[in-house]
Parts: C-alpha cells; sequence; structure tokens
C-alpha cells in the first residue's frame, strides 16, 4: 500500500527557492550520503533547480566533475556557468549512453530526486496541476508524443483502471475509469477542467486529495516514471566504482519499494530469501541506510516538501 504522501494536493510541493523550483530536500544527509572526493566525477539525475548540484560543486575541487540530467529544457536556466558542470537534457534512463558519449565510463557518485519539481506544478500551461484550468498535458519532456489528455482518449476502460489502481491507489478506480469511457464518448476530454468535470459525480471523500491521485496516477503513465526508475537503476551498479554511492530520495511508498529492493537484491527481480539458510543473492551494493531516512521536525516545518520524502544510500563494494 501506498502511504499518506499520495493523498495529498500538489500544494505539498510548494514550497520554493528564489528560482521557482523547490528547496532541495534533507540536503545535508545527501551530501553526507555521496561521501564527496574532491577530484571524483558526480550525476545529479534530476538537476531541476540545482539546489543539489550547488552543494555538490561547493565540495567538488578544480579536477572534479560534475554532470546533471534533466528532461525539462526549463531547467537549463539554471545551469550554473561552471567548467566542471555538464548540462544533458534527457530522462536519466539514458544515464550511461550520455556518460559514455562523454567518455565517462565511471562515477564516484550518483544522485536522485525523484519529487516533481515545484516549477512544474506551478506552471499552469504543463498541466500538472489541479489549482489551474489547462490542457491534460503532464509532460516532463515536451519532446515526448504522449500527453494526459490522449491516456484519457485512447486507453481502454481496463487499461485506465489499471493505472488509477497501480499508480494512484484510487478506491473507486473501476468506476472511475467507466466513467471516463463514457463522458469522452459524449465529448472530449481535453482540459482540467473538462476532466474535473467529467468526473466529478463519482470524486470519493476530499476532492482535493481524490484528484491529487489520479493526477498522480496519470503523471507518472505519461512520463514512464517506473519503468525510467528501474533502467537507471541498472544502469548504476556498473558505473559506480568501488566505493561509490547512490543516494536516492523517493516521495512515495512505489518509489520507495522498488530503491529499497534494488539496494537489497542488486536487480529489479523479486527474489525471496532462501528460508532454510536465510541467505539473499549476493548483491554488488552495500546498504548504508538501514532505514530510509526522514526529514527532521526542523526542516518539515520550514519545507513542507520534506514531509514524505524518504533517502536511501547504498554503496558500490
Amino acid at each position: 500500500m501506498m502511504s499518506k504522501e499520495n493523498s495529498t494536493s500538489d500544494n505539498d510541493y510548494s514550497t520554493e527557492s528564489t528560482n521557482g523550483y523547490h528547496i532541495p530536500v534533507m540536503l545535508h544527509e545527501c551530501m553526507e550520503g555521496l561521501k564527496i572526493v574532491p577530484d571524483g566525477i558526480y550525476v545529479d539525475c534530476t538537476f531541476g533547480g540545482g539546489g543539489h548540484s550547488k552543494e555538490i560543486l561547493k565540495q567538488l575541487g578544480p579536477q572534479g566533475k560534475l554532470f546533471v540530467f534533466d528532461q525539462d529544457a526549463d531547467a537549463s536556466i539554471n545551469v550554473p556557468k561552471d567548467d566542471r558542470v555538464f548540462f544533458i537534457q534527457q530522462n536519466f534512463r539514458h544515464l550511461q549512453k550520455f556518460l559514455r558519449v562523454n567518455k565517462i565510463m565511471a562515477v564516484d557518485g550518483i544522485l536522485a530526486d525523484l519529487g516533481v519539481s515545484s516549477h512544474q506544478f506551478d506552471e499552469p500551461a504543463r498541466g500538472f496541476s489541479t489549482r489551474f484550468d489547462a490542457d491534460l498535458d503532464m509532460r516532463m519532456d515536451n519532446r515526448q508524443p504522449i500527453t494526459a489528455a490522449k491516456i484519457l482518449e485512447s486507453y481502454s476502460e481496463k487499461q485506465l483502471q489499471l493505472i488509477f489502481e497501480k499508480y494512484g491507489e484510487v478506491t473507486n478506480a473501476k468506476t472511475l475509469a467507466k466513467t471516463i469511457v463514457t463522458q469522452r464518448s459524449i465529448a472530449p476530454i481535453k482540459t482540467i477542467n473538462q476532466f474535473k468535470q467529467a468526473i466529478h459525480q463519482i470524486v470519493k471523500g476530499n476532492p482535493n486529495k481524490y484528484h491529487a491521485k489520479v493526477f498522480q496516477a496519470l503523471r507518472i503513465t505519461v512520463n514512464d516514471e517506473i519503468t525510467s526508475l528501474k533502467e537507471m537503476l541498472e544502469q548504476c551498479i556498473g558505473l559506480l566504482k568501488p566505493g561509490g554511492r547512490v543516494v536516492l530520495i523517493t516521495f512515495h511508498s512505489l518509489e520507495d519499494r522498488i530503491v529499497k529492493n534494488f539496494f537489497r537484491n542488486g536487480s529489479n527481480e523479486e527474489v525471496e530469501a532462501d528460508d532454510v539458510f536465510g541467505t539473499r543473492p549476493n548483491s554488488q551494493l552495500e546498504i548504508i541506510s538501514k532505514k530510509p531516512m526522514v526529514a527532521s521536525d526542523q526542516e518539515i516545518k520550514s519545507n513542507s516538501r520534506s514531509r514524505s520524502a524518504k533517502l536511501r544510500i547504498a554503496e558500490k563494494k
């Protein structure tokens, strides 16, 4: 089951830095987790406003290098003028490919903050937020062809039910899917307000929380977030030098469970422990954080977004 953060609205992502992007979560813990060496090579898979990257650069020497990935072109405006920084406008599922293009075969640390940017929620035209009326877009990379509107238009009733159950834990997913199919046969559903109006009669509980779950499911589907995460994790082991660290922040339990299992098993496959000998597959990763780290009460008070964050750290053996 996903934890309660999934039932929150996008207002939980509204705490911002001065550039319109969210304040980096658990910044101190991330830097300690990366165990930065001054002349090392590091990767920030989710550059965004550059908060985590800025701190990495402070600890890197003149020979250090930082490769920053972000599929959203808007993030490029935040890249500092620093010869040690290399910006790559790509989904982190292409991590290994584009590092090799830059002749990088191994790195000392990999960081990813899997939360959605405040900037994306606060740009009405992006279609991420239930607070505005706009086209149902939700693409993190505008070069991609699939939008939320196209999913609502083309997915079968069963497909819609599955994504709302799996990615949003919508309790009446079957009814929701049936309602969408019925309503789209009457009139197209292309905007946020059209969508909210089409489903308003079957909304359960708090409308804001219900819409947040539904929008989360659509966003995850549009951006293929779960597959992207798994592909990135698979590449981490091959990219990390022995002793290199991977530091990951998740914001809902589906992602956290994937990260937890990968760190434990060294793969995305679900592997059962041997009940007789109590053994598990020999993972190439050593788990540094036995339990996920969470934000302090002080950080949560100053940055509400950090409330649902979980930080996990592993080291290449």
